[in-house]
Parts: structure tokens; sequence; C-alpha cells
């Protein structure tokens, strides 16, 4: 977990990830001293790659009205304070370039989540239409979004490669593509959402053609020397399989993509989760070593990787070349120091910011030299501090 990595000419000084989570937390698209907060705070916590989260090529599809954008250039400078202040601590900031297709104009999870009642403009301002692979919506009491025009999806395509572009000129170093979670990719990749009878539509081989034109797009536009990745739901409970997602990795891996990011769900209902009986320890890294053993790509695993030992075993046993970590990030942005003295790792605190490393060192070294039949410093029989002897 902590060898490096280097992904064309890109090093990671750790295999450990900070996962892209949605913090609903921008005004107009744009970002605040939230994400600079938000994304720091992990990049000092000793993490190797620290996404940014689920950012907008078009503002149409924004889930929320809180989404961070990158649809134009009004965005760059405020990512360019975050990522160079990621790059200071070691780390690497990559971003997650997204569009939610008919899963847009919804209300916050922790504000209900469904569709909102009274259509606001589109963040920035403008009318906000719905667009998607089909007039599907995504729950019968959702609305009915716009099937897309040939020119309209050549025009998303489009949108990812000007926002990769973008990307480079925020510092971005590594670019994901989201095509999971029953968003616009994973929705023209899906036989359920995706009802078309042209070279969109129909046939597996006509529904990756989006996916596929998205990433050969977003390589072209994405410098040579750094990673790209896609986020895929490597199965779903819509008619999607581990054997499409193999076939898949193999078509993106031709036309540029590096790493596979293994997910699932999120095509039938509105949360990604798993379509399996049980969502234990690591329950999509089966996924994960699948795709990057029949696709010959390198992978990252994710969902509930919370142990040191736990992440330590999958990539000592081939089935990830990356680990990304969500939630338990958040309950402890320093998971990677905690999980570098649980495994015995040197480094030891070199690896964290100097105001860090210097204490927490000393701090390890004292614990050492404390006697453990000291550490009640003297409490009496009546819960009075004695001096300790």
């Amino acid at each position: 977990m902590f060898t490096p990595i280097t992904i064309r000419g890109v090093r990671l000084k750790n295999r450990i990830v900070l996962s892209p989570m949605l913090t609903y937390s921008s005004v107009d698209g744009t970002l605040s001293d939230w994400h600079l907060m938000h994304l720091g705070k992990y990049a000092a916590g000793g993490t190797g790659l620290v996404f940014m989260e689920s950012t907008k090529v078009d503002p149409r599809g924004c889930t929320t009205p809180a989404d961070p954008g990158l649809w134009n250039d009004s965005f760059i400078a405020p990512m360019q304070r975050i990522t160079a202040f990621i790059k200071q601590f070691g780390a690497v900031p990559g971003i997650q370039l997204s569009h939610s297709g008919r899963k847009s104009r919804h209300a916050r999870p922790w504000e209900g989540r469904g569709p909102l009642e009274i259509v606001p403009e589109l963040p920035g301002g403008g009318e906000w239409e719905l667009v998607a692979p089909s007039a599907v919506p995504h729950e019968p009491d959702h609305p009915v979004p716009t099937a897309l025009t040939k020119d309209g999806i050549r025009e998303l395509v489009e949108a990812w490669g000007k926002a990769a572009i973008r990307a480079q000129k925020a510092g971005f170093d590594v670019v994901e593509i989201h095509a999971a979670h029953g968003y616009l990719i994973h929705q023209f990749l899906s036989p359920l959402a995706n009802q078309r009878s042209d070279e969109y539509g129909g046939s597996l081989e006509n529904r990756m053609r989006f996916a596929i034109e998205v990433a050969a797009e977003t390589r072209r536009c994405w410098p040579q020397d750094k990673p790209l990745f896609m986020r895929i739901s490597a199965v779903d409970n819509a008619g999607w399989e581990i054997e499409h997602s193999v076939e898949l990795a193999k078509r993106l891996k031709a036309v540029g993509v590096d790493v596979i990011d293994c997910s699932s769900g999120g095509l039938a209902d509105m949360n990604h989760v798993s379509t399996t009986a049980g969502t234990g320890y690591g329950y999509q890294v089966p996924h994960a070593e699948r795709v990057r053993r029949e696709a010959g790509i390198m992978t990252m695993a994710v969902g509930h990787i919370v142990h040191a030992d736990q992440a330590e075993a999958i990539l000592r046993e081939g089935r990830a070349n990356l680990v990304a970590i969500g939630r338990e990030m958040l309950h402890n942005p320093n998971w990677p120091i905690d999980a570098a003295q649980k495994l015995g790792v040197e480094p030891g605190f070199d690896h964290i910011p100097s105001p860090y490393g210097y204490w927490l060192e000393k701090r390890a070294r004292s614990r050492v030299a404390v006697q453990p039949s000291t550490w009640r410093a003297g409490i009496d029989a009546h819960g009075e501090h004695t001096r300790s002897r």
C-alpha cells in the first residue's frame, strides 16, 4: 500500500486514493473555502491521490443546484488554489468529470434527494432541461427527460474533452470519467435506460459507443503523460453483468484509459448499491479483480475498505492496483497515517507535513518510553490525582 506507483508520467507516493465524494457545497458550480478545507485535509493526512468530487461538464448534468462545474473557464481559478495546496503535501490532485443525465435536477440527499418540485434555473442561469439517451424517466414518478439527438451526443462528447483541457489548466494530474451509478454514460450502457434504435442503442456494441467516444475524446484532450481513469458500475440490477464490464474495459484500454474504478449499481434506484445479498467489507473487490485479470488493465477497488490490513491484502494479492476509500476517510482524514503505523511501514511520519510528523513521531517515542503501570497517572481509590511514582 505504501509502495509508490507510476501511471504514465504521474507518480503516486502510495496506493491510497480518496474516492470522489459528493459534498454538494458549490454555489453556481464554483468551489469555495469548503472545498479547500475538505480536500486539503486528506492531502495533509498522507493520501497519495486526492479526487475532487463529481464535477459536471454541462450545467444540465448537475445532480443538484450545488454541484461543482467545469463547463466554462470561470471555474479554473478557484480550482488552481486547491490543486496547488494538495501538491504542497506530496499528494496528486485528481478530478472526476460527470453528467447525471436523467438523474439531474434533484434535491441534495439530506433534503430528500428526489426530483425538485419547483424547477429552478440551471446553476449559473438558464432553463434546466433534463437529457438522457431515451425519453425514459429514472423512476415512474420522475420527470421524463428529452432524448438526446446525435448532434446533442456529439456536443456532450466534446464537453468532456473541453472539461479535460480546463482540468489541466486548473492543475489536476488525473482525470476520472464517471460512467457509473446510473448517470448519463451508465444510462447509455443500460438496456433499461437506453431504448434507442440508432447506432447508440440496441446491441452491446452500440450501447458502449458513447462511453468509448467520451473516453477517446477525453484522452485526445488530456495530456498523454497524465493518467485517465473511468469509474464504472461493474454490475448493476438492470441487465449489466461483469462480462459486459470486462468487454467494455478492453475497449477503453484500446483508446487510452489507464485504470478502471470498479463500483456497482445505481441504475434502477436512487442509490448506488451492491446487487449482491450482502455488502460486507470489500464487497466490490471481486469486480476489480476480475476486470484486472480478464481485461489486462489496472483497476481501483472501492467499497467498504476500512482496515489497513484489509487494504494491504487486496494489493498484495493482486486483486487491484489501487484502493479507494471514501466514508472511512470522512471518519478519519488521517487514515493513511494510522494505516502506516499499524503496518509498521517506513518512512513513518516522513510522508506527512512536518508540523504533524514532528509531533506525532515525538508522541510515538514517548509512548514507548511510558511504562504500562503509569498510564492511570496515579488516580487513587477516591478518584483524585496523586503524584506519579
